[in-house]
């Protein structure tokens, strides 16, 4: 059931809405819960049992923390600095075995599940390659749906708890509530305690504003997804699956039609996803802030998956940046090399595992891994050479906001992001590599007007249409990143031209959605991470 289906759209959320209405205000937090259940056991049937595992474990862990922080006060009450000192450094010892305790077997958990396989599969060739007897067996294992995203949300608690940026929540409701609500299961996005806990504990009554708020930011994401995002899987899994038979400007064009699909989809079922979570009254965090405007490809990892990348800023580029290894290295450079190279070792220290993680997030590819690899280096390089690209732009009295600045700029970051796509999405390391070099044999310009194009399923309706949606998503990009409507977005616009604008979603939607005869329902792509 996800979250574009009819099933989703006009059965499940339409129930959930009218009992969460009228149940008691105070008992509203376990309709939520229980339809969260309801819904993971619709994707995942029993592997429910994983979700329900991990919050019980976690609200366990949390409550552990405040205990201990508990009795660190009470022994230090009335004692001298130096006793108090002992007494914390003791007890802070406690809390970190037992936050460190709680994260190992969390990621034991989902590592098992999602990277055995991957492991044991390497882990055999190097085996054979020693002429060794013994192998690793691979395994049948059913992994949980959104596991990956629901066990970061579980981490980040314990950590804020342990850090006590939160206090601890003795409820255990409020926890599962927190991982558990359904608009968020399967793609996150991912929230930090503070962010969503209290709203959706809260029980809000669903107003007309909420209503209206959120069907419009559904169709939008509709819009999205099923517009561009099914339309371009067509031409995008035709070309990907047989990479073998293509070259030049098709696998360049491949490379670009991933990219807006993938956005177009991400994006789009973010929008679905914060708009269900508005019409509960539960203001969910956002994902996507006009990536393909980046002028670097840090600045596009500040606009794309937003709140993957503020998790990996918070719980490991800052606890990395902050440990021992990197203040001893501090203190090396200081002492013996030029503050430039010690602050470019810093900034390899906390940005390596940063990225390590983020590839091995996505799945048990070493296409990933590759990926996350490839945007280490570039944005390692990125500060290497920022200062001096910041000596060239002031000799040179270069006004960085001048459109004959950002233009370039702009561009560049695209050949990064379609270039790293090309590897995300190829099936595997080796057919990436072999991809990449075909681009550079028989690059023929005519095939984009020859109907090469249109013997990949599509045809010029299609390429249209998807042209069309994709003009229309840009020129809203552009108003959102210049801010002309404000806070207020389509609430500002004269009454008759946002109905306008609503009625031309709908039929949007029903008319030029990819569905029904000669279209595949085409599923999730974050799901499966």
């Amino acid at each position: 059931m996800a979250y574009h289906t009819s099933l989703y759209l006009f059965v499940f959320l339409p129930i959930v809405l009218l009992v969460y209405q009228f149940t008691p205000k105070k008992i509203r937090w376990l309709t939520l819960l229980l339809s969260g259940y309801v819904f993971f056991w619709m994707i995942s049937g029993k592997l429910v049992i994983y979700l329900i595992g991990t919050t019980m474990f976690t609200h366990y862990i949390g409550v552990w923390l405040a205990d201990l922080k508990l009795q660190s006060k009470m022994e230090t009450a009335g004692k001298d600095w130096k006793e108090c000192a002992g007494i914390k450094k003791q007890y802070k010892k406690k809390e970190k075995i037992v936050l460190a305790g709680g994260v190992i077997l969390l990621l034991s958990v989902l590592a098992y599940l999602k990277y055995y396989n991957f492991f044991a599969r390497n882990a055999n060739i190097v085996l054979e390659a020693a002429g060794s007897p013994i192998l690793l067996t691979a395994k049948e294992l059913l992994l949980p749906i959104g596991i990956s995203f629901y066990t970061l949300q579980a981490i980040g608690y314990m950590a804020d708890v342990y850090w006590e940026k939160i206090t601890a929540q003795q409820h255990p409701g409020k926890i599962a509530l927190f991982l558990g609500f359904f608009p968020q299961i399967m793609e996150g996005p991912i929230s930090m305690y503070p962010q969503t806990a209290d709203a959706l504990w809260e029980g809000k009554a669903i107003t007309g504003e909420n209503l209206s708020q959120g069907i419009v930011r559904i169709l939008w994401g509709l819009f999205k997804k099923m517009i561009i995002a099914d339309r371009l899987y067509v031409f995008v899994t035709a070309v990907f699956e047989n990479y073998e038979k293509y070259s030049g400007v098709i696998v360049v064009a491949a490379a670009v039609a991933y990219t807006v699909q993938l956005y177009m989809e991400f994006s789009g079922c973010m929008d679905i996803i914060i708009g269900s979570g508005k019409l509960f009254g539960v203001v969910l965090p956002e994902n996507f802030r006009q990536p393909f405007m980046a002028r670097n490809a840090a600045d596009f990892w500040r606009r794309w998956h937003i709140t993957l990348g503020a998790w990996f800023k918070a719980y490991v580029f800052y606890p990395v940046s902050v440990s021992g290894i990197v203040k001893k290295w501090n203190r090396f450079g200081r002492k013996y090399l030029a503050k430039y190279i010690t602050k470019l070792g810093v900034s390899a220290f906390a940005l390596f595992p940063v990225w390590v993680c983020n590839g091995l997030w996505h799945g048990p590819r070493w296409s990933y891994i590759f990926y996350g690899m490839y945007y280490f280096v570039i944005l390692l390089g990125g500060i290497a050479l920022e200062p001096a690209r910041n000596k060239f732009i002031k000799i040179c009295h270069i006004n960085e906001d001048a459109l004959y600045f950002k233009i370039p700029q702009i561009l560049k970051t695209w050949v990064i992001i379609f270039t790293g796509e090309l590897f995300f999405r190829a099936n595997g390391l080796y057919a990436g590599l072999r991809m990449f070099r075909s681009i550079f044999n028989n690059f023929e310009l005519q095939n984009l007007w020859d109907g090469t194009f249109l013997t990949f399923g599509l045809d010029k309706a299609d390429y249209l249409i998807i042209t069309a949606g994709c003009v229309v998503v840009a020129f809203v990009g552009m108003i959102r990143e210049r801010e002309l409507l404000g806070e207020l977005g389509l609430r500002k616009l004269w009454f008759p031209v946002r109905w306008a604008v609503y009625y031309g979603l709908i039929l949007a939607v029903v008319i030029f959605g990819a569905y029904g005869i000669g279209y595949q329902q085409v599923d999730l792509i974050y799901a499966g991470f």
